[in-house]
């Protein structure tokens, strides 16, 4: 801990134990992070502790800061409330921060005749009727969506009447998804009226279109107007079928959000589901970088995001809420009513929880190059092992021998989900003859971590630290390990990975015994592959040494051929079959060789000709 953190961990314990503000400042006095605590002395005396247990983005922050100032309240309430009007002012970079940028939406009506329904994201002089504004880009996608397609107007780029009559219609003809205007097939009186339709529907909702529908149908049946009766009963149909699908994605609370958080290594994603009416009517992502601790990233979350919306009467959350008592209280007297902070444990809000989860997931991992499948099963892990963030970078050792003999290990590299094989490493061990599979495991480690000290200013390769190491093994290779990583000074989580008695991964374990991962099947898919792939690679490299010693053993039994001749000789010609094929003049060449040793190992491949 240098002297600055020291100075400022000595102010910070001179705080008093009651509510406020603290203010985060660096060397130009610009604010980088402001915080709200229910005891000021306790909270931020933390930042200025021990680094190990902080996460990244916590580290990068402190090391910064110049100076912090506080605020004293009344309350931890007061504390909420001046910290929500602080942030929204100066904006700091360390603070979550959403932009309500997202701009507003229109439906547009084109002008003229045979005019088209679309999306428009800007309401122009040109004639066309707008309806909007909306906030929310993908709620107008999906009305303009079901409105094509319950009254069956055109999405093609076809002119009309230029066109009418030239080519064929397209697939949603088919589909009685277009009333096809391009082959004539329906008269600009009845289109207009399709048109008029889908604009009640986009207005007034289904339930509205349904009941005027409806008495339309009626009246024209009174009238005798069977065709007329027929095309709106095939509408309120199409209208009823798409309540029908919608029912798939509905709540029985009735008016909710739903949110959820997925974690990268450097990146988060929060997605919000919006529900009214029991139905989703619309949906958000927010994605932005490593957001640190869950707990305080939902808080902040919650804060920045309905400062700019309408609060809802519940808010359901796919994990816990730091300070949430108080946040509920801020909620409530935003709304005006009492609002209901909830983390579903199961049922079917614990399933909407993990459809919008599902959802950020897939987003974080297109957003980082990832399947959702990778990035879902990297963020279960972290939650299983009880790790900061999900494992991004993490390393496995597997050790391999034969009664002792030829001892190796291979280190493998996962990063995002994915080997990384440019980083495998293999280890000869030194320390010891013999089989000692745990000296053998603290050898390795000790010798990757001494890389580490000489490599870590270039941040790559051995200088890079993994968010986890996984060993091959029980409970006693990680309780031989860990005094290792502890010499270091370095907190990496380290566990074990089980196997059962046929050789098939059964769970991980750590210093506080075994956790299950049967019943997580995307985890439990990451840990056999990695349990596959880190054996294949150090028995394979194993298997290359036992080989390398055979050939070597074979040159050493020739007059005149060392062990440093012999190895030279491999390396020069690459393989056996190439020295017993090179004439004495080529082997006379090789680094190490002379006339007399060529002739011997010459003689020794080609004993029937004696010499050359």
């Amino acid at each position: 801990m240098n002297d600055h953190i020291k100075e400022l961990r000595a102010k910070a314990m001179a705080l008093p134990l009651t509510p406020g503000v603290y203010i985060m400042r660096d060397r130009n006095r610009n604010i980088i992070y402001i915080g709200k605590a229910k005891a000021l002395k306790n909270r931020v005396s933390q930042y200025f502790g021990s680094q190990k247990n902080h996460p990244e983005k916590v580290r990068r922050m402190v090391e910064q800061v110049e100076d912090f100032e506080y605020i004293l309240t009344d309350s931890e309430f007061e504390a909420l409330v001046l910290e929500c009007s602080l942030i929204k002012q100066h904006a700091p970079k360390y603070n979550i921060l959403l932009k309500d940028d997202k701009g507003y939406h229109y439906i547009k009506v084109t002008a003229g005749k045979w005019p088209r329904i679309m999306e428009a994201k800007q309401k122009l002089d040109d004639g066309a009727t707008y309806i909007g504004p909306y906030i929310s880009s993908w709620a107008v996608k999906q009305a303009v969506d079901e409105a094509r397609k319950v009254f069956r107007i055109p999405t093609c780029n076809r002119k009309f009447p230029q066109e009418i009559g030239k080519g064929r219609p397209c697939l949603n003809y088919f589909i009685k998804q277009c009333s096809a205007p391009c082959r004539g097939r329906i008269k600009e009186n009845e289109y207009m009226e399709q048109i008029k339709d889908a604009l009640e529907f986009l207005r007034g909702g289904s339930s509205a279109s349904i009941r005027d529908l409806t008495a339309r149908m009626n009246e024209a049946a009174e009238n005798l107007e069977f065709e007329r009766a027929a095309r709106i009963r095939d509408r309120i149909q199409a209208i009823r079928n798409i309540g029908d699908k919608q029912k798939v994605v509905a709540a029985k609370v009735r008016e909710q959000d739903i949110i959820a958080l997925a974690q990268g290594p450097q990146n988060s994603c929060f997605e919000v589901f919006r529900f009214s009416d029991g139905r989703l009517y619309d949906r958000e992502d927010f994605l932005m970088g490593d957001v640190g601790d869950p707990k305080a990233a939902r808080m902040e979350f919650l804060q920045q995001y309905y400062e700019m919306r309408q609060v809802p009467p519940q808010i359901t959350m796919d994990g816990e809420v730091e300070s949430a008592d108080t946040l509920t209280l801020w909620l409530s007297e935003k709304a005006g009513r009492k609002v209901k902070l909830t983390v579903p444990q199961k049922g079917e809000q614990a399933q909407l929880v993990q459809m919008c989860y599902s959802n950020a997931a897939e987003k974080l991992a297109q957003y980082s190059g990832r399947t959702g499948r990778e990035a879902s099963a990297l963020e279960e892990l972290g939650r299983l092992l009880g790790l900061p963030h999900p494992p991004g970078y993490l390393e496995a050792y597997d050790i391999s021998n034969l009664g002792g003999s030829e001892n190796v290990a291979g280190m493998v590299v996962f990063e995002n989900g994915r080997p990384l094989k440019s980083a495998y490493r293999k280890f000869k061990i030194k320390g010891f003859e013999g089989q000692d599979d745990y000296g053998s495991m603290r050898e390795v480690i000790s010798r990757r971590l001494e890389e580490y000290q000489k490599n870590r200013d270039s941040g790559e390769g051995f200088g890079r630290l993994p968010d986890l190491i996984l060993l091959d093994g029980g409970k006693g290779h990680v309780s031989a390990v860990r005094p290792v990583l502890e010499s270091y000074g370095l907190d990496i989580p380290l566990f074990g990975m089980v196997k059962d008695n046929k050789h098939r991964t059964r769970a991980v374990t750590g210093d506080g015994g075994e956790i299950a991962i049967h019943a997580n099947r995307q985890v439990f898919t990451l840990i056999s592959l990695i349990q596959d792939e880190v054996h294949r690679f150090a028995i394979g490299y194993h298997r290359q040494s036992r080989k390398k010693k055979a050939i070597s053993s074979s040159l050493l039994s020739i007059e005149g051929i060392g062990p440093s001749r012999a190895k030279a000789l491999l390396k020069y010609f690459q393989t056996i079959k190439r020295i017993g094929e090179a004439s004495v003049e080529e082997l006379s060449c090789a680094p190490s060789m002379n006339r007399t040793a060529a002739e011997h190992v010459y003689r020794y491949f080609h004993p029937e000709n004696g010499e050359e």
